[in-house]
């Protein structure tokens, strides 16, 4: 099948064509249901009102704010007036806003008054005390000379700011000849979406998507998973991330499907609206289907709909996965590996492949996708079944960086390859499995230790709820493995009970020599395990032993 040629504005108003009455979104907990008609007519209402606000194509639109209603809006009216969406983590606070708002140059942003206890506008304030003085529109800030507009997502009145209702007011002066003419000049190939990478390592990176990249992709995650406009798909995995605003919206509006959108996750709320709605489909990282098989109410609301869904955002442990499948019901669910700078998928399991590939790989390559294994340092190709680091070429590598052209070339070479930095191992079959990134991997006496291949074994402890490794400094072997453990509730695990376990049944330079019980792991806002501050964690304990 050839590649989409649209926008994503073009999208959704093909699909409102063809199954107008169709619910396109739910929230459950806003007691909200609209049609893809109406869906299509609220866009419209949106595009307009940034329009009005003088938002020109090409400028960017930041968003900063949970799965609220209005994010949805923004991100398929901004496809229709050819603003740039950038999407700003939940999580940041003063010095990571300011940063991104100046990278990226925003002349809007979209926000909610607050987060999970957190004043998104006290933060702003900061940033731009000028709001207390100037009019709506006409902002002049000394630290963000870009920004001039600012919506919050409110019925209160904040000086200097619009609210949502203020934004459809003024795009009534816009007429629908005008937004027709604004869409006619977009071209599918355009930038649309800029996405920030969790900056991991040095200030994070801005992203340039285009429709041809997002459109394309959430279109070929929906093929992968059989997805119909029959089918009701649970999203309560973040907007602000590719797995919400392309695995999720992106795949579900490429088919027609319904969505069923949670506006924060929490796992008691997610198994009742996959019930109560009938849903079919459910996405989420693993943390989050561990926190919904193991919720003390599972046996009472366990979902009897699902069929399919995608785990992804992190290593996807096999035992999670045959407990979606078994006690989940979702016998179709998919595996999808990739990364930000390539839209974000590059392979994924299908719903039709052997249950022992489902757990066991990130399935095989997207059609109109190329991949291939290198070894880094020459990066000559190697052959199946040896390790390497993985490289993809095709519609969905970003357009680059923005502002940084110095990365960009670093990440894409002069053939057109984006290097992943995750080692990666194919079957002669052409199916692809992670076993780390480049900077994860563990060397114990020249030895190449690949964490999740003792993650996977541990999982199969019948007391261990998550397991992460990570190398630590020593000075005989060069490296040596480190677990941090969670314990399923109620159960108290020792570091004898790991090793023994462990002992006969993996390679003795495997063995942790360090095992850690902790009660969490941290978390982007995402949902991905920071194994960078576990390595950090990891000296730290190291240090106050010796």
């Amino acid at each position: 099948m050839a590649l989409l040629e649209q926008t994503v504005g073009e999208l959704l108003s093909e699909k409102a064509a063809q199954h107008p009455d169709q619910e396109a979104f739910v929230y459950p907990g806003l007691s909200i249901r609209k049609t893809y008609r109406e869906f299509e007519e609220m866009t419209d209402e949106v595009a307009k009102g940034l329009m009005a606000l003088g938002v020109e194509k090409g400028e960017h639109i930041a968003i900063w704010a949970d799965n609220k209603p209005e994010w949805l809006l923004s991100q398929f009216a901004s496809g229709k007036m050819g603003g740039v969406l950038v999407t700003v983590n939940t999580n940041y606070r003063t010095q990571e806003l300011e940063y991104l708002l100046k990278q990226s140059d925003a002349s809007t942003i979209i926000l909610a008054e607050d987060f999970r206890g957190t004043s998104y506008m006290d933060i702003l304030k900061e940033i731009c005390p000028e709001l207390e003085t100037c009019e709506k529109g006409a902002l002049e800030s000394e630290r963000l000379p870009f920004l001039k507009n600012v919506i919050v997502l409110s019925e209160r009145s904040y000086k200097g700011c619009y609210n949502w209702q203020d934004l459809l007011d003024m795009g009534l002066t816009v007429s629908n000849e005008d937004l027709s003419e604004r869409k006619e000049t977009l071209h599918f190939r355009d930038v649309i979406n800029m996405q920030y990478t969790s900056g991991t390592t040095g200030f994070p990176k801005g992203v340039m998507l285009s429709h041809h990249n997002i459109v394309n992709n959430g279109n070929q995650v929906a093929d992968c998973m059989r997805l119909t406009n029959e089918d009701r798909l649970c999203i309560p995995v973040p907007f602000f991330h590719c797995f919400g605003c392309v695995l999720g919206t992106l795949a579900a509006v490429s088919k027609g499907a319904t969505m069923v959108i949670l506006e924060q996750f929490d796992p008691l709320e997610v198994l009742k609206a996959v019930t109560n709605e009938s849903c079919t489909a459910l996405h989420g990282v693993p943390t989050m289907f561990i926190a919904e098989l193991n919720h003390e109410d599972f046996e009472k609301w366990k979902p009897t709909t699902l069929r399919t869904g995608i785990m992804a955002g992190s290593t996807c442990p096999m035992e999670v996965m045959k407990r979606v499948m078994d006690d989940m019901g979702a016998g179709e669910i998919t595996i999808a590996y990739g990364q930000t700078e390539s839209s974000p998928v590059i392979t994924q399991t299908r719903a039709d492949d052997p249950i022992d590939l489902r757990v066991t790989s990130v399935g095989r390559v997207h059609p109109h996708v190329e991949v291939k294994i290198i070894e880094p340092a020459t990066g000559e190709e190697l052959p199946p079944g040896v390790p390497g680091e993985l490289c993809t070429r095709g519609y969905l590598v970003m357009a680059g960086y923005y502002k940084n052209e110095e990365a960009t070339e670093a990440a894409v070479d002069p053939d057109g390859w984006l290097h992943t930095g995750d080692v990666a191992v194919c079957s002669t079959e052409g199916y692809i499995e992670i076993t780390g990134r480049i900077k994860d991997m563990v060397i114990r006496g020249g030895e190449n230790v690949y964490p999740r291949e003792i993650e996977e074994f541990l999982y199969k402890h019948p007391d261990v709820l998550d397991v992460q490794i990570v190398g630590v400094p020593d000075e005989k072997f060069g490296e040596e493995v480190m677990a941090f453990l969670i314990p399923k509730a109620n159960v108290t695990l020792a570091e004898e009970d790991i090793r023994a376990f462990c002992s006969g049944s993996i390679s003795k330079h495997k063995i942790p020599k360090y095992i850690c019980f902790v009660e969490e792991f941290p978390m982007t806002a995402s949902g991905k395990i920071q194994k960078f501050r576990l390595r950090e964690s990891a000296l730290e304990i190291l240090q106050t032993e010796t």
